[in-house]
């Protein structure tokens, strides 16, 4: 996408970014896209959403390809997987990015709600990888990186709890990967946003006070979803390598770990 041979840092690799129709999904698709990336936008329920990327994508001299998916649905992630495969070849970069967020009082929490919220917000990580890395261990390379948040290592979020350990569980199948596939040439890590200024449901954080939040942030601002792309280009990259069953941090100094 309009960058000299040596800037093109992933020419020939595929990465599929789910959730990518908006926001922080969007900004990882059209920044890998731009180091040379085929990807795979995915959405669930706003095909104008995924297109309008692709377009992007393309528009700016890219490779991309949309496909619609429920990835909350192992079979669905199956084919998703093998339609990236069958037209690029590959599936070597994962990028989880799908999240429902509740704000519910643990006690009025049932059990199919907390059914829901695992099921889409921790599980598509397990599907993408079940499929993605047979064919990642067909060519020893692959990445798999899954976004995360910051309220599943800090845990002062309240009525969260189906959130809270689904992001947690997040990072411990990151880490499992990353231990029982590294020899492989596979990583798998976590990226953790703080407070980003995106398009949101405001209705679940009647809670918080953006400028309080912002008072309490070092660096005095929102993150933007570039920000977040860019721990993702370094995690999906050659110069990223040696980096595995990690969680980065992006939000600002908000929260230190």
């Amino acid at each position: 996408m309009n960058q000299t041979p040596s800037e093109l840092t992933m020419i020939g690799r595929t990465a599929i970014v789910t959730g990518s129709g908006r926001n922080i999904g969007r900004a990882i698709a059209l920044s890998l896209a731009r180091q040379g990336a085929q990807v795979v936008v995915n959405g669930h329920s706003d095909r104008a959403a995924v297109d309008a990327v692709v377009q992007e994508i393309q528009e700016a001299g890219g490779q991309a390809l949309g496909i619609m998916a429920d990835v909350s649905d192992d079979k669905q992630v199956q084919q998703l997987v093998q339609r990236a495969v069958e037209t690029y070849g590959s599936a070597d970069m994962i990028i989880s990015n799908v999240a429902i967020r509740r704000k519910q009082h643990f006690l009025d929490i049932t059990p199919q709600d907390w059914q829901d919220v695992l099921q889409t917000n921790l599980t598509p990580a397990f599907y993408l990888a079940r499929h993605a890395l047979p064919h990642m261990l067909e060519k020893k390379w692959g990445r798999l990186v899954f976004i995360s948040g910051f309220d599943g290592f800090w845990g002062q979020v309240p009525e969260r709890a189906h959130n809270i350990a689904a992001k947690s569980g997040l990072h411990g199948l990151a880490m499992a990967l990353a231990r029982e596939f590294g020899a492989q040439g596979i990583t798998a890590n976590t990226v953790a946003p703080g407070a980003i200024d995106t398009v949101r449901d405001w209705t679940q954080y009647t809670h918080q006070d953006r400028q309080k939040i912002e008072s309490e942030i070092p660096l005095g601002r929102y993150g933007k979803p570039d920000e977040v792309a860019a721990a993702c280009d370094l995690l999906c990259s050659e110069r990223g390598a040696f980096i595995s069953g990690q969680v980065i941090h992006v939000n600002g100094g908000h929260y230190m770990y």
